[in-house]
């Protein structure tokens, strides 16, 4: 018996509207850019998703990283899971060093916290 698979990613979005994952990739290359969103369909799409792809970041409880590579240019975008079946992605950036940026992992850590608190009053 064959069964569908679905994650849902949803952008994060700021009390004004703003979506700084749209921002971000607007900055890359059409190529990067492509690269990254079939990315994003591989994460939607394959219940099993191989780490080069898709990995708990370490040293948290509850954030992930969308990983993309293109040539010699790495773009990490950071989220977490909501019920489940949703990745709420919360910012993005182009990885330079081996470790993650504490700035990025400290925003999408403010961006959860607050998703959740408007999740919750609404």
């Amino acid at each position: 018996m064959l069964t569908w698979f679905m994650r849902t990613i949803e952008f994060y979005r700021t009390r004004s509207g703003d979506c700084p994952v749209e921002e971000f990739l607007d900055l890359l290359s059409d190529r990067d850019a492509q690269k990254v969103a079939w990315v994003l369909r591989l994460v939607e799409r394959l219940e099993m998703v191989p780490q080069q792809y898709l990995k708990k970041l370490s040293g948290t409880d509850e954030l992930w990283e969308v990983r993309a590579q293109v040539g010699g240019s790495s773009y990490r975008l950071l989220g977490f899971f909501y019920e489940s079946r949703f990745l709420i992605l919360t910012n993005g950036f182009s990885k330079k060093r081996q470790k993650t940026p504490m700035k990025e992992i400290e925003l999408a850590q403010r961006r959860r916290a607050e998703y959740l608190e408007r999740k919750k009053r609404a």
